[in-house]
């Protein structure tokens, strides 16, 4: 029974490796080496700094999650089940699944039960949710006019899109703060949060893709006069683009997107760019820190656990 703990941990090195391949090979070296050089060195630390600003955001999705389960644990265990899980989900894709797995191999260590985990990941997903309904909401909002040239919808559309945005994270406050029984939804049931943890939902959400839409404008400022918050309501378009397909790190479904919206003939470099510093090198650091987790714990075998919740490995 435990053989299959490490199938998961060997199919998802694997996977990323091999997933790692695939988006290399798609272009020669000459390419890779040009879509680099062709954007400045301080845009390139500026997308850097912000996909690094988005990970630090994104374990906090854990953190909370595991104050929302009853079961915290130390921040620094949050942001390595975080990061490894997230690295590996965004670029392998189906992330409720893939990073679901990864989360499960390390918090099962550390003493949640399956239940837990599963109410740890539905948590966190729900976190992505609110983030994009806010950024996107307020971007329709703040610029309807560019909103209406990139998506062609009317003015009213774009503003009623974006008044229906906001007003969801805003309905699930209130249900945070006022509804004390699960929302059931045919048979569907989810028990909502405590307020401050809603709240805090809303804003670490919100402030993840606001990092995640920074990096890619500094990519593509490198190239082309376009403005943060049309970058961001592009990226929004794109990334639900991504969850919906499923395709693994929304690979060539970004960049399709964002090529269509923002029709410019060298956006393909600064979009190789934030391929790298966003998806690609967490890919690499998370597949290490994966792997030397793994064989970390297998050398301790049944030992317990002792700096943090006494589960054997």
């Amino acid at each position: 029974m435990r053989n299959w703990k490490y199938v998961i941990a060997a199919t998802a090195i694997g996977l990323a490796a091999f997933l790692l391949y695939r988006t290399l090979s798609r272009y020669s070296l000459d390419q890779l080496i040009a879509a680099v050089a062709a954007v400045p060195v301080p845009r390139l630390l500026g997308a850097a700094g912000f996909a690094a600003a988005s990970y630090l955001c994104l374990s906090f999705f854990d953190y909370l999650a595991l104050h929302y389960v009853k079961r915290p644990l130390p921040y620094r265990k949050a942001a390595l089940a975080s990061f490894t899980a997230l690295s590996l989900g965004h670029n392998i894709g189906l992330a409720a699944l893939s990073s679901g797995a990864v989360r499960y191999r390390f918090y099962n260590r550390w003493g949640l039960k399956t239940g837990e985990v599963a109410k740890v990941i539905v948590f966190c997903g729900i976190t992505v949710g609110l983030g994009l309904l806010v950024l996107g909401g307020a971007a329709l909002l703040l610029r309807s006019g560019l909103a209406m040239e990139i998506t062609g919808l009317t003015r009213p559309a774009v503003l009623a899109l974006g008044t229906g945005c906001l007003a969801l994270p805003a309905l699930y406050l209130v249900l945070s703060a006022f509804l004390r029984k699960p929302l059931t939804i045919r048979r569907w049931s989810l028990e909502m949060p405590p307020l401050r943890l809603a709240i805090g939902q809303v804003l670490i959400g919100s402030i993840n893709f606001a990092f995640v839409a920074a990096c890619l404008h500094q990519a593509l400022a490198a190239v082309a006069d376009v403005a943060y918050l049309g970058v961001a309501s592009v990226y929004v378009i794109a990334n639900a683009t991504a969850l919906v397909s499923h395709v693994p790190g929304g690979l060539g479904v970004i960049e399709s997107v964002v090529m269509y919206l923002l029709p410019q003939n060298d956006l393909i470099g600064p979009l190789l760019v934030f391929r790298f510093v966003y998806f690609l090198v967490p890919l690499v650091l998370g597949s290490i820190l994966f792997s030397v987790t793994e064989l970390v714990y297998r050398r301790k075998g049944s030992a317990y656990v002792t700096d943090g919740i006494g589960a054997k490995a």
